[in-house]
This record gives C-alpha cells, sequence and structure tokens, in this order.
C-alpha cells in the first residue's frame, strides 16, 4: 500500500502525536507499505487532523488520523473550531483515533459514525524494567509537555501536602508554554517545595533514560488526552502509575498497577501519592503488577498492520 501521511509542521517534534505519526510510519515501512509525507497524486491520503485545516480541496477520498479533537482542548471549547473540525471529520471517508476515548468524543460530540472509527492506539517498545532509586526518598517522574491542560499544578499541589513524606518529583518535559512553566516555578516557591521539584526541561537520549530507570513512582494529572503514551511506556518499564482519567489510562491503569483519579482532584490525587509513597512493600508489589501489564500492550508493527487493515 501506498500511504501518504500528511503531518502539520507546527506539532512539536516532542510531542505524543508526532512520536506517533514517526513511529506509525517506520512500522508501515517495515511492513512492506510505502509511506511519503507530502500531498501528491496516488495512494491513501491520511491526514494528521491538526494539518486538515490546511487543506481546501475535496477530503471525500482521504482519512483523518486524529489523535484528540484540538478544540476540547480548552475549557470552555472553542466554538468556532469544533465546528470546523466536525465538517472536517464529516467530509473524510474515514478516521482513525488513537485511543477509545477519542472515538467515543468524536461519536458524541461531533456526531461521527461509529462504524466510520478506527482505533489504532500506539505501539510500545522492548523498554527495560526500571530499577528504581534504591534512596530515602520516593524517586517521582513525570513526563510531559509543559502545558496547561497537562495538569503539572494539580501534581505540585497534591505533592505540597505531603510535607511529613520523603520524595522528590521531576518533570521532564520541553516548556512549551513558558509562561505557564515560570507559573509552576513560582507555584513550587510559594508552597515551600521548590527544593523537592526539579525542572529537567526537554529531556531525550540518556540522559531520558536514566530518569525512567532512576524513578520509583511515575505520576501525571492532566485534564484532557487523545491517549497518553507514557502512561504505557511507565507500565512497560515497571512503574506504579498515578494519573487522572483522560485518554486512555482507565482502560491502561488496573487498580493493581497504580490508580486512576479524577482530573483536577487534589486531594484524590494526594491520597493516592501518599499511599505509594509511604508504603514502600506495597510499592513493590504494584511495580510487579505494572510490569506484568505492560508487556501485554501492543508493538509499533502489530498497530501499523492495524492502520493498513483500517486504510484498506
Amino acid at each position: 500500500m501506498h500511504i501518504r501521511l500528511i503531518i502539520p509542521g507546527t506539532l512539536p517534534a516532542v510531542s505524543g502525536a508526532a512520536i506517533y505519526d514517526r513511529r506509525i510510519a517506520a512500522a508501515l515501512c517495515e511492513l512492506g507499505h510505502t509511506v511519503d509525507t507530502h500531498p501528491g497524486p496516488g495512494g491513501v491520503l491520511l491526514i494528521d487532523a491538526a494539518a486538515l485545516s490546511d487543506f481546501a480541496a475535496d477530503l471525500s477520498g482521504a482519512a483523518a488520523l486524529v489523535h484528540h479533537p484540538r478544540s476540547l482542548e480548552t475549557s470552555p471549547p472553542d466554538a468556532d473550531l469544533k465546528a470546523a473540525e466536525a465538517a472536517w471529520f464529516a467530509a473524510v471517508r474515514r478516521i482513525v483515533v488513537t485511543s477509545q476515548q477519542t472515538a467515543d468524543r468524536l461519536a458524541a460530540d461531533f456526531g461521527v459514525p461509529p462504524e466510520k472509527i478506527a482505533v489504532v492506539t500506539p505501539g510500545i517498545d522492548d523498554l527495560p524494567r526500571s530499577l528504581g532509586s534504591a534512596g530515602a526518598a520516593c524517586q517521582i517522574l513525570s513526563v510531559g509537555q509543559i502545558v496547561p491542560r497537562k495538569g503539572h499544578d494539580v501534581l505540585i499541589r497534591a505533592l505540597a501536602r505531603l510535607f511529613d513524606l520523603d520524595w522528590h518529583l521531576t518533570v521532564a518535559g520541553a516548556a512549551t508554554d513558558p509562561i505557564h512553566a515560570n507559573g509552576l516555578r513560582a507555584l513550587a516557591e510559594d508552597l515551600n517545595v521548590a527544593r523537592h521539584v526539579t525542572f529537567a526541561g526537554e529531556t531525550d537520549g540518556g540522559a531520558m533514560d536514566a530518569l525512567w530507570q532512576s524513578a520509583d513512582v511515575f505520576a501525571l494529572t492532566p485534564f484532557y488526552e487523545g491517549y497518553g503514551k507514557v502512561f504505557a511506556e511507565a507500565l512497560r518499564r515497571g512503574l506504579p502509575v498515578l494519573a487522572t482519567a483522560a485518554g486512555a489510562a482507565p482502560d491502561l491503569i488496573a487498580p493493581d498497577c497504580g490508580a486512576v483519579c479524577a482530573p483536577g482532584d487534589i486531594d484524590q490525587v494526594s491520597k493516592a501519592l501518599r499511599r505509594l509513597i509511604f508504603d514502600k512493600p506495597l510499592r513493590t508489589e504494584i511495580a510487579g503488577a505494572a510490569w506484568q501489564a505492560g508487556q501485554a500492550l501492543p508493538s509499533w508493527r502489530e498497530q501499523a498492520t492495524k492502520l493498513a487493515a483500517a486504510l484498506a
């Protein structure tokens, strides 16, 4: 199959959406398909939904790849963008989404017929198991772009209540919203936990691997997600996971693998973190369950096979 995967140039390279686009394209090529990333004649046209606004041509023969509706990133939703997305989703012949939650939202909020939607979640690499810190302080890792919808402020506020416990939070992610990033640093200062919080910035390669290896718990508390690839990665590495019910987290994280809290619920997040930080034997037990769950997650090759079938 010849696929033309159109990726928006404005998509941050470190975002989950950009990583999905790159990895699924590579896996498709490994399976013998050809993938171009520019418009042209021939082939199956698959457009990342963030690039749909650039297409004035007839979309009836195209498929859309929707990580999550961008109009729902804000509260309240962007009404004009939502109307535009609804029109684009109606125009394409097929829609591929990266989580069941997104499929449900497209059907409920945009009127997309369920039979038009195919769910192809991200794949996962064969990752080494995290060894943990082996120190006195519980090392908590949070990975995600520094933008309001990721809810880092909720995580910091929840941890600040645990002044009687020994913990350290490392936030690894690009400061996509510099004003928000500065606000988070100020928040940590105001709550007297700045010495317990490290903002590592955009991290990759060996430095990122080292953070994963030395972590005892993974925590991210977003208000909204398309899928939440980092939750799957944390499970694959055998880390207890603290998440909020956004994206695929409720489906990925079983009760014995961590905790899933309501978005924005500082009390609930704080109580769940207290349990993970305080009870080390329980944390070890949860880590084992997370490792087992992570090994069952699909590979990129498996998911590329599903995508090709959905586009056929």
